[in-house]
């Protein structure tokens, strides 16, 4: 009989992920040479060669491919056993998986970490920062038990819950902080900067200005919103951020911040989680949890956008 330990899937799983026995070994907190020989007794049990070894990494053979898919459903219902006995304490506490995008992680992780230590000290937080096809995978996998993205996203396997909405605005540099705000048609004919693809804030931008992503060329893609908020302060061109980051992003720069006439380009922010996931009851409690943080983050006095810039009238 083939005996198989969760240890060994765990390890399997962390290869097959990062292709490389270094780095799965340091995210096991094992040596390099004990991931080896487990994952070598597991191949040994199997009788089968689960990986292609090469100089610099390893390749999943044909039948660590098929292997890989059984093993992460494994893998995930174990995960799930777990989140059972944490819901069935009831109330938000314990350890909580969450993945936020890099377009709100900066903006409403700090107000919402500690919002969650004053009001559920028991619980305990990690939180993941990438893009949105990485945060799918990783609660595909069971890696994450939630995250927070652009909605929607229509994914038969997540559960989505909207919980705010924000604008969209202009940056420029200072010097026009006297002229209008330009109309949709216009601003597709100017140097628009964004951030580099696989980030949806991209993708929600070339969308409000009736760009295809071809024709999307300004040379300078940024990484985050603050890069690109510094270029537009060099003078090198325009941008857009979501209003929540006006007064982390601007503060440092010598720009100008405007809103567009109506309608506003906008977005919503939700909470998504695996549909079996059992966490549900107290995913909705961190959702409502969000919504708190967010309301008191998008308060625009004085007509200012989030708080921050300078507002210049709208295009007609």
């Amino acid at each position: 009989m083939i005996n198989i330990t969760l240890k060994q899937l765990r390890y399997f799983e962390a290869l097959a992920r990062h292709g490389h026995f270094g780095r799965a070994a340091d995210v096991c907190s094992i040596s390099q040479p004990a991931l080896s020989v487990q994952i070598a007794a597991l191949e040994s049990q199997l009788g089968q060669a689960l990986f292609e070894r090469g100089p610099r990494q390893v390749r999943l053979t044909g039948f660590g491919e098929d292997f890989a898919l059984r093993a992460r459903d494994i893998l995930r219902a174990v995960d799930e056993l777990g989140d059972l006995a944490r819901a069935a304490t009831g109330g938000l506490g314990g350890r909580l998986r969450l993945g936020v995008i890099p377009t709100i992680a900066p903006y409403l992780l700090p107000s919402l970490v500690a919002r969650l230590a004053e009001t559920h000290p028991s619980l305990d937080l990690h939180v993941r920062e990438t893009v949105t096809p990485r945060l799918i995978d990783e609660l595909a996998q069971g890696q994450l038990d939630a995250a927070i993205v652009a909605l929607p996203l229509d994914e038969p396997g997540l559960t989505e819950r909207a919980l705010f909405s924000e604008h969209m605005v202009l940056v420029r540099p200072l010097a026009q902080a006297g002229h209008p705000v330009p109309s949709r048609r216009a601003l597709g004919e100017m140097r628009l900067l964004l951030l580099e693809e696989g980030h949806c804030f991209r993708d929600q931008a070339l969308s409000f200005c009736n760009m295809a992503p071809a024709l999307a060329q300004s040379g300078l893609d940024g990484s985050s919103l603050s890069t690109l908020v510094q270029l537009v302060g060099a003078g090198i061109g325009v941008t857009l951020i979501p209003e929540m980051a006006v007064p982390v992003e601007t503060r440092s720069a010598p720009v100008c911040v405007g809103r567009f006439a109506s309608p506003q380009p906008a977005r919503t922010v939700g909470l998504v989680w695996r549909r079996s996931s059992p966490l549900a009851p107290r995913l909705e409690e961190l959702g409502q949890a969000v919504q708190h943080v967010a309301a008191a983050l998008l308060v625009r006095p004085d007509g200012d956008p989030a708080g921050g810039g300078i507002l210049v009238k709208p295009a007609l």
